[in-house]
């Protein structure tokens, strides 16, 4: 099970903060049952919308090279190139500068 969002962990507390303030002042309950009941309840309402909290799909896959002639609604996402590196010859450097302290 993959890990929750951000976004699903604010929605799920607030729900259960909010839910079970307007509860218990609604109820007026004061019966140690009677809270339970209310808390559980909220606890379960703010799982149930933490987990229908639309969650980001991943990324679409690039088509491969061969299937390129047909196009396709998947979205071209950018290619990275790697960055060209110069090679530094040892032998003709010079001797490193020593400073005094």
């Amino acid at each position: 099970m993959p890990r929750p969002t951000a976004a699903q962990l604010a929605y799920g507390s607030c729900t259960v903060i909010f839910s079970t303030l307007a509860m218990l002042l609604l109820s007026q309950t004061s019966s140690g049952l009677g809270i339970v009941v209310i808390t559980l309840s909220a606890l379960v309402l703010g799982l149930l919308v933490a987990m229908t909290v639309p969650v980001p799909k991943p990324a679409a896959a690039v088509a491969p090279a061969a299937s390129v002639a047909r196009p396709s609604p998947v979205a071209v996402t950018e290619q990275r190139v790697p960055a060209r590196r110069e090679t530094v010859s040892v032998a003709g450097a010079p001797e490193p500068v020593r400073e005094r302290a």
